[in-house]
Protein backbone atom coordinates (compact mmCIF):
# COMPACT_ATOMS: atom_id res chain seq x y z
CA UNK A 1 0.00 0.00 0.00
CA UNK A 2 0.83 3.39 -0.85
CA UNK A 3 -0.34 4.48 2.36
CA UNK A 4 -2.60 7.61 0.62
CA UNK A 5 -6.00 8.72 2.52
CA UNK A 6 -8.45 6.31 1.38
CA UNK A 7 -10.92 8.14 4.60
CA UNK A 8 -13.00 10.37 1.80
CA UNK A 9 -13.68 6.91 -0.44
CA UNK A 10 -17.02 5.42 0.02
CA UNK A 11 -17.62 1.76 -0.33
CA UNK A 12 -21.48 0.14 -0.85
CA UNK A 13 -21.04 -3.74 0.56
CA UNK A 14 -23.62 -6.05 -0.66
CA UNK A 15 -25.24 -9.30 0.86
CA UNK A 16 -27.78 -11.96 0.71
CA UNK A 17 -30.08 -11.37 3.29
CA UNK A 18 -29.63 -14.57 4.25
CA UNK A 19 -26.81 -17.40 3.70
CA UNK A 20 -24.03 -14.78 3.12
CA UNK A 21 -20.68 -15.93 3.91
CA UNK A 22 -19.60 -14.38 7.28
CA UNK A 23 -15.86 -14.20 6.31
CA UNK A 24 -16.51 -12.17 3.21
CA UNK A 25 -18.41 -9.70 4.35
CA UNK A 26 -16.80 -9.24 7.94
CA UNK A 27 -13.29 -9.20 7.13
CA UNK A 28 -13.12 -7.03 4.22
CA UNK A 29 -15.11 -4.63 5.93
CA UNK A 30 -12.79 -4.48 8.70
CA UNK A 31 -9.92 -3.31 6.12
CA UNK A 32 -11.70 -0.83 4.63
CA UNK A 33 -12.79 0.62 8.44
CA UNK A 34 -9.20 0.70 9.12
CA UNK A 35 -8.22 2.47 6.19
CA UNK A 36 -11.49 5.33 7.44
CA UNK A 37 -13.20 4.41 4.44
CA UNK A 38 -17.28 4.95 4.90
CA UNK A 39 -19.08 1.95 4.30
CA UNK A 40 -23.06 1.37 3.47
CA UNK A 41 -24.39 -2.28 3.18
CA UNK A 42 -27.43 -3.00 0.41
CA UNK A 43 -29.43 -6.10 0.88
CA UNK A 44 -32.70 -7.58 -0.54
CA UNK A 45 -34.43 -5.88 1.92
CA UNK A 46 -33.98 -3.80 5.23
CA UNK A 47 -34.53 -7.10 7.10
CA UNK A 48 -31.36 -7.93 9.58
CA UNK A 49 -29.45 -10.22 6.83
CA UNK A 50 -27.82 -13.34 8.55
CA UNK A 51 -24.88 -15.28 7.79
CA UNK A 52 -24.12 -18.70 7.60
CA UNK A 53 -22.29 -19.12 10.70
CA UNK A 54 -24.79 -16.76 13.11
CA UNK A 55 -23.01 -13.42 12.27
CA UNK A 56 -25.80 -10.57 11.44
CA UNK A 57 -25.59 -7.18 9.65
CA UNK A 58 -28.45 -4.44 9.47
CA UNK A 59 -28.40 -2.90 6.04
CA UNK A 60 -28.65 0.63 5.30
CA UNK A 61 -30.53 0.42 1.67
CA UNK A 62 -32.10 -2.23 -0.22
CA UNK A 63 -30.12 -2.90 -3.61
CA UNK A 64 -33.38 -1.13 -5.80
CA UNK A 65 -32.41 2.46 -4.08
CA UNK A 66 -28.72 2.73 -4.40
CA UNK A 67 -27.71 5.28 -6.38
CA UNK A 68 -24.27 4.17 -7.09
CA UNK A 69 -22.45 7.54 -8.27
CA UNK A 70 -22.54 8.12 -4.43
CA UNK A 71 -19.92 5.30 -3.99
CA UNK A 72 -16.67 4.81 -4.76
CA UNK A 73 -16.68 0.64 -5.08
CA UNK A 74 -19.45 -2.00 -4.55
CA UNK A 75 -17.98 -5.23 -3.07
CA UNK A 76 -20.44 -8.32 -2.68
CA UNK A 77 -19.76 -10.59 -0.50
CA UNK A 78 -20.05 -14.63 -1.23
CA UNK A 79 -22.07 -17.67 0.45
CA UNK A 80 -24.96 -20.16 -0.51
CA UNK A 81 -27.62 -17.10 -0.22
CA UNK A 82 -25.58 -15.46 -2.81
CA UNK A 83 -26.12 -17.92 -5.50
CA UNK A 84 -30.39 -18.00 -4.55
CA UNK A 85 -30.87 -13.94 -3.87
CA UNK A 86 -28.17 -12.10 -5.52
CA UNK A 87 -27.85 -13.87 -9.18
CA UNK A 88 -31.06 -13.53 -10.08
CA UNK A 89 -31.13 -9.83 -8.98
CA UNK A 90 -31.27 -7.78 -12.65
CA UNK A 91 -31.45 -4.58 -10.20
CA UNK A 92 -27.94 -5.84 -8.64
CA UNK A 93 -26.86 -6.72 -12.06
CA UNK A 94 -27.17 -3.41 -13.79
CA UNK A 95 -25.71 -1.59 -10.73
CA UNK A 96 -22.49 -3.60 -11.19
CA UNK A 97 -22.62 -2.78 -14.87
CA UNK A 98 -23.56 1.12 -13.91
CA UNK A 99 -20.76 1.38 -11.36
CA UNK A 100 -18.59 -0.56 -14.22
CA UNK A 101 -19.13 1.93 -16.70
CA UNK A 102 -18.77 5.07 -14.15
CA UNK A 103 -14.96 3.28 -13.74
CA UNK A 104 -15.63 2.86 -10.12
CA UNK A 105 -14.12 -0.42 -8.51
CA UNK A 106 -16.54 -3.84 -8.89
CA UNK A 107 -15.30 -6.42 -6.81
CA UNK A 108 -16.71 -9.87 -5.51
CA UNK A 109 -15.91 -13.04 -3.59
CA UNK A 110 -16.44 -16.55 -3.76
CA UNK A 111 -20.20 -17.44 -5.58
CA UNK A 112 -20.33 -14.07 -6.16
CA UNK A 113 -18.24 -13.34 -9.53
CA UNK A 114 -20.62 -14.72 -11.25
CA UNK A 115 -22.96 -11.33 -10.80
CA UNK A 116 -20.19 -9.48 -12.30
CA UNK A 117 -19.97 -12.24 -15.52
CA UNK A 118 -24.24 -12.03 -15.65
CA UNK A 119 -23.81 -7.98 -15.37
CA UNK A 120 -21.31 -8.09 -18.56
CA UNK A 121 -18.20 -6.54 -17.10
CA UNK A 122 -15.90 -9.49 -16.84
CA UNK A 123 -15.78 -10.07 -21.00
CA UNK A 124 -12.30 -10.66 -21.86
CA UNK A 125 -11.00 -10.27 -18.42
CA UNK A 126 -9.03 -12.58 -15.90
CA UNK A 127 -11.36 -13.44 -12.97
CA UNK A 128 -11.24 -15.96 -10.31
CA UNK A 129 -14.51 -17.49 -8.43
CA UNK A 130 -15.34 -20.48 -5.81
CA UNK A 131 -14.04 -23.30 -7.60
CA UNK A 132 -17.36 -25.13 -8.77
CA UNK A 133 -18.78 -26.29 -11.80
CA UNK A 134 -21.58 -24.03 -11.77
CA UNK A 135 -19.64 -20.52 -11.10
CA UNK A 136 -16.83 -21.45 -13.31
CA UNK A 137 -19.68 -22.08 -16.02
CA UNK A 138 -21.29 -18.55 -15.58
CA UNK A 139 -17.80 -17.10 -15.69
CA UNK A 140 -16.94 -18.68 -19.10
CA UNK A 141 -20.28 -17.55 -20.22
CA UNK A 142 -19.86 -14.33 -19.35
CA UNK A 143 -16.57 -14.18 -21.54
CA UNK A 144 -14.40 -14.34 -18.24
CA UNK A 145 -10.87 -15.89 -18.68
CA UNK A 146 -11.21 -18.11 -15.17
CA UNK A 147 -8.11 -18.62 -13.55
CA UNK A 148 -7.84 -20.80 -10.13
CA UNK A 149 -6.08 -18.21 -8.22
CA UNK A 150 -7.02 -16.36 -4.34
CA UNK A 151 -7.26 -13.23 -5.82
CA UNK A 152 -7.24 -11.20 -8.96
CA UNK A 153 -7.33 -7.68 -10.06
CA UNK A 154 -7.61 -6.33 -13.33
CA UNK A 155 -8.33 -2.70 -13.68
CA UNK A 156 -10.84 -1.60 -11.77
CA UNK A 157 -12.42 -5.31 -11.38
CA UNK A 158 -11.57 -7.38 -8.57
CA UNK A 159 -12.68 -10.99 -7.89
CA UNK A 160 -11.62 -13.52 -5.25
CA UNK A 161 -11.98 -17.22 -4.55
CA UNK A 162 -13.21 -17.95 -0.87
CA UNK A 163 -13.41 -17.12 2.33
CA UNK A 164 -9.87 -17.68 3.21
CA UNK A 165 -8.86 -14.49 0.68
CA UNK A 166 -10.93 -12.46 2.57
CA UNK A 167 -8.65 -10.57 4.37
CA UNK A 168 -6.47 -10.35 0.96
CA UNK A 169 -9.62 -9.39 -1.79
CA UNK A 170 -10.35 -6.74 1.51
CA UNK A 171 -6.61 -5.19 1.14
CA UNK A 172 -6.92 -6.02 -3.27
CA UNK A 173 -10.10 -3.53 -3.36
CA UNK A 174 -8.17 -1.01 -1.44
CA UNK A 175 -5.45 -1.41 -3.59
CA UNK A 176 -7.69 -0.75 -6.51
CA UNK A 177 -9.12 2.59 -4.92
CA UNK A 178 -5.46 3.92 -4.67
CA UNK A 179 -5.14 3.16 -8.23
CA UNK A 180 -8.43 5.26 -9.33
Amino acid sequence: MSGSDLSSKKILMVIAQEGFRDEEFFEPRDVFEDAGISITIASNTMKEATGVLGGTAKPDVTIGNVNITEYDAIVIAGGPGSRKLLWPDKKLQKLVAEAFDLAKVVAAICVSPVILARAGVLEGKKATVFKDPASIKELLDGGADYENEDVIIVENVVTARDPTAAEQFGEAVLEALEEM
